[in-house]
């Protein structure tokens, strides 16, 4: 039996969380006393993942340049059986909470995502994983001969290891079941999937012709933009920026929140972030509840000076 990770990459490079993942998994194998098998699809910088302990890192060259999850969950259910996996460790990325779900009807596995720590026992193997928008935790008990672990964002230390890794590249083909006509990629910029900063817009910034503000900050920062549903739903931004429960759930090491008061939906989809910096005129506004730091002030005031003071210290 062995442990089988999946490290996710866009374009050829590897996501953002590789590194914790890859942790997580060296130190999964050393709990449950067995070896840890990495396994990447269309890979360019794959020897990256050489340093995190894996003794077999896979790279599967396919021939597809896109995320397809019947596709991926049928290639790492070929190789889970071949290794006679009987974990497999994916993160809680939105694509790979699609293929888990497709990957554990595959193998008749056990499947929870968000998880954040290491299994509490081992037989049967119990894992802690956040429940209800990040508002409390859960243990569940998996109980399939083959289980998979989802790992939530920033809940493991990254650490590297000098162990040898053998590290082969599989031709594979994959039957593509749907068709792709057009992917749109934004060059240069963070996305909110990988960025580790991201502020945020609301309504607080009275109009889509003021979004400057929250672009300079962002771009001195290298992080990404988002903003609230109402933000979204007038038009201000695109839907694929609205973070929250109803839209992207984020999990950054810093979270920066401007004009956006904090309804509940919003604030449950971004709790999961290590620092929440909140800048709002109203004092009573829910978010600085939830936040660690918090402005009270004009964002047309404040936004020019903490990007002026941020720039001088580049």
């Amino acid at each position: 039996m062995s442990i089988l990770l999946f490290a996710e990459s866009q374009q050829g490079k590897l996501k953002k969380g590789s590194a914790e993942l890859c942790s997580y998994g060296f130190a999964l194998a050393q709990q449950q006393n067995t070896s840890l098998t990495i396994v990447t699809i269309n890979c360019e910088n794959v020897d990256q993942l050489t340093q995190y302990g894996a003794s077999k890192l896979i790279n599967l060259n396919v021939n597809v340049d896109y995320f397809e999850a019947h596709a991926y969950a049928s290639a790492l259910a070929e190789i889970a059986m071949v290794e006679q996996a009987n974990i497999i460790v994916i993160s809680s990325s939105a694509d790979a909470k699609y293929m888990g779900g497709v990957l554990a009807g595959k193998l008749q596995a056990g499947y929870v995502t968000n998880v954040v720590e290491l299994p509490s026992t081992s037989e049967p193997l119990t894992v802690k994983h956040a429940v209800f928008s990040n508002k409390a935790f859960a243990y569940t008990v998996l109980e399939g001969k083959v289980n998979i672990i989802g790992l939530a964002n920033n809940v493991h230390e990254e650490t590297t290891h000098s162990k040898s890794t053998d590290v082969h590249q599989q031709d594979a083909h994959m039957d593509i079941k749907c068709t792709q006509s057009s992917i749109e990629q934004i060059q240069g910029k963070a996305t909110i999937a990988d960025a580790d900063v991201v502020v945020s817009g609301g309504r607080g910034l009275k109009g889509p012709e003021n979004w400057g503000l929250i672009e300079d900050l962002a771009d001195v920062l290298g992080a990404a933009t988002a903003c609230s549903k109402p933000v979204s739903d007038m038009g201000w931004r695109p839907h694929s920026e609205h973070v929250g429960q109803t839209g992207k759930p984020v999990a950054t090491n810093l979270y920066i929140a401007v004009g956006i008061s904090g309804a509940i939906q919003h604030l449950a989809g971004v709790n999961a972030s290590k620092v929440k910096v909140v800048i709002n005129t109203d004092p009573e506004a829910p978010f600085f509840k939830a936040a660690d730091y918090g402005i009270v002030g004009d964002a047309f005031e404040v936004l020019p000076k903490l990007t002026e003071k941020l720039k001088a210290r580049t």
